[in-house]
């Protein structure tokens, strides 16, 4: 007999670790389902892996108690059936019926459960497929999809955490253990109703998205969002910083040991707000000044190009205004006054000034070019001083200090504006494409002028916007050893120099070849 109370107390230790196991497998499954942000994967397997070995362990170490204990009671000439049943007896009755009632409670409980389960899993799934269905569009779908797996996720895994805790209500365990598991619940709740906002933010953005751009038109305000669409990742990067920064400041305050960090979550939300506000402004204004300065049919070509010049300058200027205005703000958000900073900020920029007159030479050189419109962008200019080798290119950009020009061959060249020095602009109101041709002395000069002439008409009326002034013949430019230079010029308009002398000196090298005349070539020696 005494055997078999041995291997009844062994199996129940059993049937109790096996219980508490299967807890834990069923609470790592739920936490697993809790969605993640981004790519992480939470190292769950390895926790679960220990927690099951200290449970093996303290199994085999209670089975090894409960032999050696009932061996020492043998020993003694105990009788283990009556030790047992005066053991059993101590325990009140109404212990049993409790734990019996609460057993049969709680396996009601945990049926309730999984049909309820099933129940939220199936009319999710019909929600999405009609959420989906009523789009206009699909390509939100990805976005709802998301939004509901996560929900199915949550909905479920809170279903079950409820079930245990309400079956620990039922067993009535001990009072703190009720509190930190109230807690836990109120971490889980703040973690996964943050991640499914998360989920409704991008459904809500990207069907925005959708539908501003589908019902954008030149007649309301929605054509400008094209411009301002920029501005949507940057709004989801600050709504996801904002959320989770509120979840943790929520988290934290669950905690005792760490509750004061929370009073920082608001003012993160405010730096995030001023942060996006900021950035809004700035494309806001930059779009302002575009509209106002740019679109406009009445102005002509050469305003345009002033305009294409000022409008970065106005650009840059209001947005150092706006970053600057933001750092006020966060400075008085953190409470720092910048009163102080600001006056140190002054006595340092004046001692700068004072040590930094090529800098401030190369500012207003950048103004006297702009307002007094030395350049634009888009001119063809050659700078530099008379002794010193001369660069030369198309203007890029004109900024206060710098102007950016790129050669012909592709090097983008950036020379400060106080050294710019002796300016030759080719591209003011019109150029000359020069060609020199090089002829033998026995050439018919007046077939080889209307050659000319006629391929200046020609290419007049084939680059009509390019070329203002049929080509002209100049002359004889040079006498040279053994041949003749006959010299010709294109009026074209500016920037358009190289390339209608290319195409003029093509079109000459085919018309002397159908024609027979030769172009002569030194003689070897």
């Amino acid at each position: 007999m005494a055997i078999f109370i041995i291997l009844a107390e062994i199996s129940l230790a059993i049937l109790f670790f096996s219980l508490v196991n299967w807890v834990v497998n069923k609470t790592f499954k739920l936490f697993m389902k809790i969605p993640q942000p981004g790519n992480e994967i939470w190292n769950t397997k390895t926790l679960k892996r220990n927690i099951k070995r200290v449970l093996l362990f303290c199994g085999v170490l209670v089975c090894l108690s409960i032999v050696g204990v009932n061996g020492f009671l043998l020993y003694k000439g105990e009788n283990l059936e009556q030790y047992t049943i005066s053991l059993i007896r101590r325990v009140p009755s109404r212990f049993w019926i409790n734990m019996g009632i609460a057993t049969v409670q709680s396996f009601g409980v945990v049926i309730l459960a999984s049909f309820l389960t099933k129940i939220v899993d199936k009319f999710l799934t019909i929600t999405c497929t009609r959420a989906k269905n009523w789009q206009l569009s699909t390509a939100d779908d990805q976005s709802i999809d998301a939004f509901f797996t996560s929900f199915n996720r949550i909905a479920i895994a809170g279903i079950w955490l409820f079930t245990f805790v309400w079956c620990t209500q039922l067993f009535q365990v001990p009072e703190t253990f009720t509190e930190y598991l109230q807690i836990a619940v109120r971490i889980y709740l703040i973690v996964t109703i943050g991640f499914l906002i998360l989920k409704v933010e991008d459904v809500i953005i990207d069907t925005l998205d959708i539908f501003s751009v589908k019902y954008s038109s030149p007649d309301n305000l929605l054509r400008f969002y094209d411009r301002l669409r920029n501005v949507v990742p940057f709004f989801k990067r600050c709504v996801k910083a904002a959320i989770y920064t509120f979840m943790a400041t929520l988290i934290i305050e669950q905690i005792e040991l760490i509750g004061n960090l929370a009073s920082w979550g608001p003012k993160i939300i405010q730096l995030i707000a001023i942060v996006f506000i900021s950035y809004v402004l700035v494309e806001l204004v930059n779009l302002g000044i575009e509209e106002l300065l740019l679109k406009s049919d009445k102005i002509t070509e050469l305003e345009m190009q002033r305009r294409l010049t000022i409008v970065p300058l106005f650009e840059s200027f209001s947005k150092y205004i706006i970053y600057f205005g933001a750092g006020i703000f966060i400075l008085e958000t953190v409470n720092i006054n910048p009163n102080p900073i600001l006056a140190a900020a002054g006595i340092l920029g004046l001692a700068v000034s004072l040590g930094a007159q090529n800098l401030i030479n190369d500012i207003v050189s950048g103004f006297f070019i702009i307002f007094e419109n030395y350049y634009l962008v888009g001119d063809y200019i050659a700078a530099g001083n008379v002794e010193e080798r001369e660069v030369e290119g198309f203007v890029e950009a004109i900024e206060l200090r710098t102007t950016r020009l790129r050669h012909p061959n592709g090097q983008l060249q950036i020379i400060r504006n106080g050294e710019m020095g002796s300016i030759v602009n080719y591209s003011k109101n019109y150029i000359y494409a020069m060609v020199e041709v090089r002829l033998n002395y026995d050439v018919d000069l007046e077939q080889v002028c209307n050659i000319v002439e006629s391929i200046g008409n020609q290419l007049k009326a084939n680059y009509a916007e390019e070329v203002l002034q049929a080509t002209q013949v100049d002359g004889i430019e040079e006498f040279g050893e053994y041949y003749l230079l006959l010299g010709t010029r294109t009026k074209v308009k500016p920037g358009k120099k190289l390339q209608i002398e290319r195409i003029l000196r093509k079109m000459l090298k085919d018309s002397f070849s159908r024609e027979q005349i030769q172009i002569p070539i030194r003689a070897q020696e």
